[in-house]
């Protein structure tokens, strides 16, 4: 958002920055479809795509935080309960393997094949949100979109469904159709809203639909956050070295920077890891073996 608004200040005042970083998933997508309308003016690194900060930051910390933000905020237990995430991206696979490891029946949707056949290889149910909108005891969405939980899939769903959002914004679950269709509302915990449909069925909306794990939680842990936010240093001091002679576009992490903060946390755990020889280096760069 930072980004974008210093687009809006004008030409003169996009002039004076060299470049930014970008941690998150929409920010990224945001700017991607800026750089394709040619709006962007200054390089931005892609800090969210490196491989220290979607497998570990997104996947692991958002796996813990989201259902520690549930956890905290209700009071329920997660194991025999059946959770719908929607969204198959390193949020939602963190989501659902935490879900499933802590023994609950997984249920994923999606609409990108290639996600959901992968989902499905995990062990995880896949089917359109709206068949399991019938199913679902708790529901989280980790998509990034609008819309994900709507009205439509609201009036299906059973008495004491729990509604809740790690991907985005406070978009994802539909609050306004909630509020449409909801006969009462009442706030029964500090993050959870009780809304009772005019079938006599509740539904239970957490943290009005904004980032429970933030919200209802701490976030992410720091162990994985400071890698994060390494990427964001390091990709920082690039671009003052390289950055006034890159055009506006989306770039990624450089590979030796994401592979040294790698190796960072690996010291930190104590543990070493394995060298190529000159013999093996010479063999993955040849064709001639």
């Amino acid at each position: 958002e930072l980004t974008i608004a210093a687009h809006s200040k004008g030409p003169r005042f996009v002039q004076r920055i060299i470049g930014a970083c970008e941690e998150t998933t929409t920010g990224v997508t945001r700017l991607k479809a800026m750089e394709r309308e040619g709006r962007l003016k200054f390089p931005v690194i892609a800090v969210n795509d490196a491989y220290t900060k979607f497998l570990f930051d997104s996947r692991y910390g958002t796996g813990q935080s989201g259902l520690e933000g549930v956890m905290r905020a209700t009071n329920l237990l997660i194991a025999g309960r059946t959770v719908v995430v929607a969204g198959f991206g390193w949020v939602g696979r963190g989501v659902a393997l935490r879900a499933k490891g802590m023994g609950s029946r997984v249920i994923v949707t999606e609409v990108d094949p290639v996600r959901a056949l992968e989902a499905l290889m995990e062990g995880f149910d896949v089917m359109p949100m709206t068949e399991a909108a019938a199913l679902g005891d708790l529901f989280i969405t980790a998509t990034g979109n609008t819309d994900i939980i709507t009205g439509t899939h609201m009036r299906s769903m059973k008495d004491k469904a729990i509604l809740c959002n790690v991907g985005h914004y406070d978009v994802e679950v539909s609050v306004k159709d909630l509020e449409k269709i909801a006969r009462t509302k009442r706030q029964v915990r500090p993050e959870v809203t009780e809304y009772r449909l005019d079938s006599g069925r509740r539904l239970y909306l957490l943290s009005n639909g904004r980032l429970v794990n933030l919200a209802a939680a701490d976030g992410h842990p720091a162990e994985v956050m400071d890698m994060s936010f390494a990427g964001q240093a390091l990709s920082g001091e690039y671009l003052l070295r390289e950055g006034r002679g890159l055009r506006g576009q989306v770039l990624k992490v450089p590979e030796k920077l994401d592979m040294q903060i790698a190796r960072w946390r690996l010291q930190e755990f104590g543990k070493k890891i394995d060298t190529l020889t000159s013999a093996q280096e010479r063999y993955a760069r040849s064709w001639r073996y």
